[in-house]
Order: structure tokens, then sequence, then C-alpha cells
């Protein structure tokens, strides 16, 4: 056990004094903060208003998109329907105007469900063009509803707005995109786990290979056996890893702290505000936030928080050792490409699972079954937790878990002895196969 801790100590500390290292524990945070506030800052600014030119030969839509539209997007609607219609389309060529709104004149109203053109030089965004045809829909509607001499306004009064209420079978009051809070929470957890694994597991590889490389594991295998250098590897770069992320955590809180600070972001009521304001604000969000907190506080914590750590500890080693043996077996990194593959292919058919399956249906079969199978279930487990399992289902899935952990453990270590002494060739699957043999 001595010698397993001192192989943790060794990588620990070359992990955490290499350059590398030390300037991406520091700089990731900035990059980071600089990233989000550079994208908080380009999405404040007002985007550059569009002209769109509409000749309106009926003369029934023009009033409808000024009142409608023109102040509540990045559009500017000019009626230009007394110049020719020609002449616009050669502005259009001419980039003088975004777009040409061609609406013909004609006796049946219908006939401008499918004659209306929209002339651009660039293709216009689906939301745009949604919205012109809904605005455009309404007013034949409306027209359509006038000729069948029927009351539009006690049609439009007529029509019902429903708000369904959510509760519970005890009879608690619950609230409306609860689902989405779960899958959130669950799904930063385990894609949290994911990340760790790619990068630190990739880092497991690439300290195997590069001791392979420059010969110095032929120095260290003389008195250490290769199962105890494995693990201690393993161990070693995850607890560089973690105290990676908690200063990550640091820094990052501490820095966004700082820049609220610095542009004069206030989490309170600031002299803009109106007390009526305030007051009616309060009014209306206070008791859907207070639904919101107890809902959060509902969750199950402590198995949300005990699970991320044992699937966090159980994935990570389950995949590094995968890793390990992947370092052992090639030269260079370049040869490792083969091998990576069926690795992440997991990972990111877990993910896929968990968004697609488990916020539909976290009880349903796929959902179960991804959840107990050990490569799927650090990930997918975790997005299910917040929404209550069973505590049984979650032992089945942790025993599995661990026990492929310590049988990849077994069979990595044999490839792992193998392999990290051969030199100048590049392995096969088949090869790796005979290696298991050994």
């Amino acid at each position: 056990m001595s010698i397993i801790s001192l192989i943790i100590k060794r990588e620990f500390i070359a992990k955490v004094r290499n350059k590398s290292f030390i300037v991406m524990t520091f700089l990731s945070p900035l990059l980071f903060v600089g990233i989000a506030g550079f994208v908080g800052y380009l999405s404040s600014m007002k985007a550059e208003t569009k002209r769109i030119a509409i000749h309106d030969e009926s003369g029934l839509f023009v009033n409808e998109f000024v009142s409608k539209n023109s102040d509540k997007s990045n559009y500017k609607y000019l009626d230009l329907s007394l110049i020719d219609a020609q002449f616009l389309k050669d502005s259009i060529t001419n980039e003088s105007y975004e777009g040409l709104l061609l609406i013909p004149n004609t006796t049946n109203v219908a006939d401008l469900e499918s004659k209306i053109q929209f002339i651009s030089n660039d293709s216009p965004s689906i939301s745009f063009i949604e919205s012109v045809q809904g605005i455009i829909a309404n007013k034949i509607t409306d027209i359509n509803l006038e000729e069948a001499k029927l009351d539009t306004e006690a049609i439009k009064n007529a029509q019902s707005k429903v708000n369904i209420s959510l509760a519970k079978a005890s009879g608690e009051q619950s609230v409306k995109g609860l689902n989405e809070i779960k899958i959130a929470i669950g799904g930063g957890f385990g894609y949290l786990i994911m990340m760790f694994i790619i990068i630190y597991g990739n880092m497991v590889m690439r300290s195997v290979i590069e001791e392979k490389t420059n010969r110095i594991i032929e120095i260290i295998i003389s008195s250490v056996k290769p199962f105890q250098l494995m693990i201690g590897k393993i161990i070693g770069t995850s607890l560089a890893g973690i105290l990676q992320f908690f200063i990550w955590a640091v820094i990052g809180l501490s820095l966004m702290f700082a820049a609220s600070i610095f542009f004069g972001v206030n989490v309170g009521p600031t002299a803009k505000v109106s007390p009526e304001m305030m007051q009616q604000a309060q009014n209306e969000f206070a008791g859907p936030a207070q639904m919101y907190i107890k809902e959060l506080w509902n969750l199950p914590i402590a198995s949300i928080l005990i699970g991320f750590v044992v699937y966090f500890i159980g994935g990570y080693f389950l995949y590094s050792s995968f890793y390990a043996a992947i370092g052992a077996a090639v030269d260079n990194q370049t040869d490792s490409q083969q091998f990576l593959l069926p690795i992440i292919m997991p990972l990111m058919l877990s993910v896929y699972v968990g968004f697609f399956s488990v916020m539909n249906d976290p009880h349903g079969t796929l959902a179960v079954v991804f959840s107990m199978i050990p490569l799927t279930s650090p990930i997918v487990m975790l997005m299910r937790i917040p929404f209550g399992v069973p505590l049984w289902q979650i032992a089945i899935s942790v025993t599995l878990l661990f026990a492929t952990f310590f049988s990849v453990v077994w069979f990595a270590a044999k490839i792992y002895r193998v392999g990290i002494l051969m030199y100048g060739k590049k392995p096969t699957w088949k090869e790796l196969y005979k290696w298991l043999k050994y």
C-alpha cells in the first residue's frame, strides 16, 4: 500500500508542478469570464435595423405591419406602395432594402394566401417569415369573418386561454417546468463527470505514453508492479484534477462577484425602479418563486450529492483504466485514436439517452436499463436521481459499476503489463486479445 501511495504522490506532484497545468488552472477561469462578458456585451448591443419595403397594391396590410411589428423587432417596414414594383425590385438588387414584401391586388382575398411574395438577396430567417405570415393570416381571417357578417370582436372575446394548475396527490400545489429543472440539475452533474473523464482520462493516457517513449518506465517497472503503477497513476491524476476543478470554482465565483461590483450590477432595488413597480413584481413573482424554492428543497439533495460522488469515483476509475491500458498499448497519441472511439461512444450515448429518454420518462424501461449498464450509469442514473429513484435500483447500479471497474482493472492490468514494454509496433485488436491471455 505504501508503494501505491508513493506513486499517487509522485503523479500528483508531477501534474501540479507542470507549467501547462499551472497556466491553464489560472488562465481558464479568466478566459471563461472573458468570453461570458464578451457574449453579454454582444447580446446587449442593439442589432442593426433592417428596412423592409412593402408594396401593398391591395391596401389592406400596411397598417397591420406598422402597428404590430415595427416597434418590437429589428425590422422597419416602409410603405412604398406608390412606387413602381420593378423599381423596388432593382433597389433590392442594389441592397437599398433588406427585402420587398409584394402584395398584389385581387378581387378575391383568398387568393392572397398563395400569391404574396417576399423578395430579397439573402434567405430570410424562419422566425421572420412566420411572423409575416401570421400578420397576414390574422388580417385575412378578420376580413373573412366580416364578409361572413360575424362579429370579430365578439369572437376574440370568446376565445379562452386555459392555464392548468398542477397539484400532487397529497393535495400540495406543484409548479410547471419542474421536470426541466430536475433534468438540468442531473444533466449538469452528468456532463461534469463526462468532461472530467475525457480531460483527465486523456491525461492518464498521455502520462503513460510519455513515460513509455522516454524509457523511464523500464526503470520504474523494475521495482513496482504494473497494477500498482496503473492504480497510482489513475488516483494521482484524479486528485490533481479535483484540485484544479476546486481552484476553477473559487476563481470563477470570485471573478463573477468582482465583475458584478465593477460594472455596478445590483441584486437589490435600484433608484431607477419605482416602489410601485417593485411591489407589483413582488406580488406577481413572490408566490411562484416560493413554490419553486420549496420544490427544489424537496428534491433528494442528499441522494444527488452522494450519488454524484459515488458515480464520479466509479465512472472515472472505470474509464481511466481503459485510458491507461490504451496508453500502455501504443507508442504515440496518433496510434491511440483507433482505440478511443469505443470509449467515447458510451459516454455520448449516455448523454443522448439522458436528455431524450429520462426527460420524457425517467422511470421507463430505456432509462432504467441504461442507468444499470456500468458504461452509461454514471450519467444516466445521475439524471434520474432528481426524479426519485428506488434505493434498490441505485444499489444494483453502484454494485454493477464497481464490479465492472474491478473487472476492467484486472483486464486492463494484463494489457498494461505487456504493452508497457512493447515498442515500435502498432497493436491491433487481435493482439490486445492475445495479451489478455498472458
